[in-house]
C-alpha cells in the first residue's frame, strides 16, 4: 500500500499519480488535498504517520518543487524521503538509500517524466549489502537526535 498526498500546487500531479497507480494495479490511499491554500507539512505528516504505523509501505508526496515535502517528511522517524526530478535519482534512492518516500515537484516535472520517475522508484528494490551499513548509520543519527541513544 502506498500513501500519497499533495499540497494545492500539486493537486493535478496527484491525480496523474493516482491514475498511474490504478493502471499499474498498485493499491494506494489518497491523503489529499484539494484545498487551496494548503500546508505541505500537514500532508507530509499524514503520509509519514501511515508509514510509521504500518498502514502503508511507502509514500509519494507532491508539492511545487518536491523539496518542501522532502524536508518535512524527513523530520519523521523512520522516513527516508528523496526529492527526485529524474529517473536516475529515483532508481538510486531506492537501490542505495532504501528510500520509502518519493517526493516530486509539479512545477519541475511534466506528466511523462513523472511516470518515468514513478517507474524507477516503484520497481527498484533496495540492494542491501554495503548500503545497509549506511542506512543503519542514518537510523543511529536519528536516534541520537531524538535522545534515544546510539554510538555513531
Amino acid at each position: 500500500m502506498i500513501a500519497i498526498g499533495s499540497d494545492h500546487a500539486a493537486a493535478e500531479l496527484r491525480k496523474l499519480v493516482k491514475d498511474y497507480l490504478e493502471n499499474q494495479e498498485i493499491p494506494f490511499t489518497d491523503c489529499g488535498t484539494d484545498e487551496s491554500p494548503s500546508d505541505y507539512p500537514l500532508i507530509a505528516r499524514k503520509v509519514c504517520t501511515m508509514i510509521q504505523n504500518g498502514e502503508a509501505d511507502s509514500g509519494i508526496l507532491l508539492c511545487g518543487t518536491g523539496i518542501g515535502m522532502s524536508m518535512a517528511a524527513n523530520k519523521h522517524r523512520g522516513i527516508r524521503a528523496a526529492a527526485c526530478s529524474e529517473p536516475y535519482s529515483a532508481k538510486f534512492t531506492r537501490l542505495h538509500n532504501n528510500a520509502n518516500v518519493l517526493c516530486m515537484g509539479a512545477r519541475v516535472v511534466g506528466s511523462g517524466l513523472a511516470q518515468e520517475i514513478l517507474d524507477a522508484f516503484l520497481f527498484t528494490e533496495f540492494e542491501g549489502g554495503r548500503h545497509q551499513k549506511r542506512i543503519d548509520m542514518i537510523t543511529e543519527i536519528e536516534q541520537n537526535e531524538s535522545g534515544t541513544g546510539g554510538t555513531y
